[in-house]
């Protein structure tokens, strides 16, 4: 149950017409009255001798009382109250109760005898709106200061003694929703979200990876999006605004958003966070500390999936072992990967990409603050992806992105148990979702590749499929039968002998791989351990030619080298959703 107080207002009538009209879409049914002050209100819905003047006039008595200079200016309070999409139908007796409930809570008529006058109307079977004179019978005003929250906290309750879908409670950190004015106005139009949400969304991949504000500000330009500056008098840029060049108010402006308004960490002096040093690192730029290996050019998707992988691997270490405020960089870090892999992912992994990203947003942010500059390693991996260009669906670029998808999975996943540790519910919630969507998506990439790698493993040779089998049973004597009897098997035995033919010890690597880590609750250990093979062995994540052999080259000198770190504890849970 979701309760939002608007603004303020200062025309009780206007409202009572929105409240009784028809609604833009024609949406409200049936309006009428549920609850009032004193229960005895005049219902214009359902008495057709009642105006919604003469409600009004009720409503606003209070006011005649007081002197002209006392009059708030802003004297309209506006509480909406909405149910969730699986709730069941309550009745107007339980919305009643829910208004009373709502009105006490959040200090309007606190059951005093002196509390505001207001009243509940419903229009629409999921929701109410109350509507009050934020002035007391007693002439004072009411204490409603923080009335969102108490307002919040009421729902909470609510939702428990009624068994309702139970909302996760929220932090204040959480980007501004779109209003329901937004979100008709985006029916209206055809579009599939709410301009502000597509402008949050197009924001977020704008800044992914950038590194100066002109090349922030380029991505903008070149997304199609209006931009509008505020600068100071000294010449300073202060913040910005965006719009979509066909989004307009009724006198056909362009309607703009401030950075800050889309979410807290758009705006302009958080989105410069992202560009500090940490102190080590700002030591070696001005001379006075060991300088930084320079990393070699990005020279394609491949190459940038491969190498986000291994840096993936690396956030997940210091999310589970390293101190809140790097943890928190590095989990608002990965929001900036799946911006950048949803940018660049081909057309049968877009759709659930672009939903993981959407919804790890909220689990992006929290009040433990994230000390920037930590990330640098993340936010770099994913200006390569942007750099690198859209990755093909198939071949090498389609196996790495499945092999980023699989760690993306597994950061998601550590990011939402460090919330939940926290007690971030929506946060850890959001991330949670943002798993599924990676699941989904990792489903879909590595359906190709798998299968080629499966069919390279049956194509092996009877010694040598019996080599890998004695080399399982040697180092996971435990699950070895199993993981023979997943239908991944096969392509884990060849990725198995592909390491051992590029010089690698295969029982090494094999035991690093699953050091620290549970397994026999895997849906498939073997998927599991073909990606973490061919990362840590640097190894072509399909090494796969038209005549079925592999690839030329040397697997050495192909890709960087990852960690060979063990695997953090965090991706123990991520095994379970496989």
């Amino acid at each position: 149950m979701i309760p939002r107080i608007h603004k303020q207002g200062s025309n009780t009538l206007g409202l009572l017409h929105y409240l009784y009209g028809k609604g833009t879409h024609e949406e409200h049914v049936d309006p009428h009255l549920v609850a009032s002050f004193d229960g005895m209100a005049p219902d214009p819905g359902r008495d057709p001798s009642v105006t919604k003047k003469d409600l009004q006039h009720l409503l606003d008595q209070p006011l005649a009382l007081l002197d002209a200079d006392q009059r708030p200016d802003l004297h309209v309070w506006h509480c909406s109250v909405r149910a969730a999409p699986d709730d069941p139908i309550l009745s107007d007796e339980q919305w009643g109760d829910i208004a009373r409930r709502m009105v006490a809570a959040t200090g309007i008529d606190p059951g005093d005898g002196a509390g505001c006058r207001w009243a509940a109307v419903r229009h629409a079977d999921d929701h109410i709106h109350i509507i009050a004179t934020l002035i007391r019978e007693d002439g004072r005003r009411p204490d409603h200061h923080r009335s969102g929250k108490r307002a919040q906290a009421e729902c909470r309750l609510i939702e428990k003694e009624l068994g309702l879908h139970q909302v996760a409670p929220g932090d204040g950190t959480a980007a501004k929703r779109a209003t329901s004015a937004e979100r008709h106005k985006a029916e209206r139009e055809g579009r599939e979200r709410p301009a502000r949400e597509e402008l949050r969304e197009t924001v977020r991949r704008a800044v992914a990876g950038a590194t100066s504000e002109e090349e922030f500000f380029d991505r903008l330009a070149a997304a199609g999006l209006l931009i509008r500056k505020r600068i100071a008098p000294s010449g300073d840029l202060l913040g910005y605004k965006v719009a979509l060049p066909d989004d307009r108010n009724g006198e056909k402006e362009p309607v703009f958003y401030a950075g800050s308004t889309l979410a807290p960490d758009l705006s302009l002096p958080r989105i410069r966070e992202r560009w500090a040093l940490p102190a080590e690192a700002a030591a070696s730029a001005d001379g006075s500390g060991p300088e930084r290996p320079a990393l070699p050019d990005v020279t394609g998707p491949a190459f940038a999936r491969r190498r986000a992988s291994a840096t993936t691997w690396q956030a997940l270490l210091i999310i589970d072992h390293g101190d809140d405020g790097t943890a928190a960089a590095q989990i608002a870090a990965a929001g900036e990967i799946l911006d950048a892999l949803a940018k660049t992912s081909a057309a049968h992994t877009r759709a659930q990409l672009r939903e993981a990203a959407f919804v790890f947003e909220r689990a992006s942010r929290s009040h433990v603050k994230a000390v920037r500059g930590h990330d640098r390693a993340l936010r770099q991996a994913a200006r390569d992806l942007v750099h690198s260009g859209p990755a093909l669906g198939r071949g090498e670029d389609g196996a790495t992105t499945a092999m980023l998808i699989d760690m993306a999975f597994f950061l998601a996943t550590a990011a939402a148990n460090w919330h939940a540790r926290k007690h971030h519910s929506q946060q850890a919630a959001a991330a949670e979702q943002a798993a599924h969507h990676l699941r989904a998506a990792y489903q879909a990439a590595a359906a190709q590749p798998m299968a080629l790698l499966r069919q390279r493993g049956q194509r092996l040779a009877a010694r040598v499929r019996q080599r890998q089998a004695d080399l399982l049973h040697q180092v996971l004597p435990e699950l070895a039968e199993r993981i023979r009897a997943e239908p991944g098997w096969p392509a884990l035995a060849t990725t198995l002998d592909d390491a051992r033919r590029a010089g690698h010890d295969p029982a090494a690597l094999l035991a690093e791989a699953t050091r620290r880590r549970e397994l026999d609750t895997a849906t498939s250990i073997s998927d599991v351990l073909v990606w973490r093979l061919r990362r840590s062995a640097h190894l072509p994540a399909l090494p796969v030619s038209p005549h079925g052999t592999p690839t030329q080259g040397s697997p050495r000198t192909m890709f960087p080298a990852p960690s060979t770190q063990p695997a953090p504890s965090a991706a123990n849970d991520a095994n379970r959703r496989r």
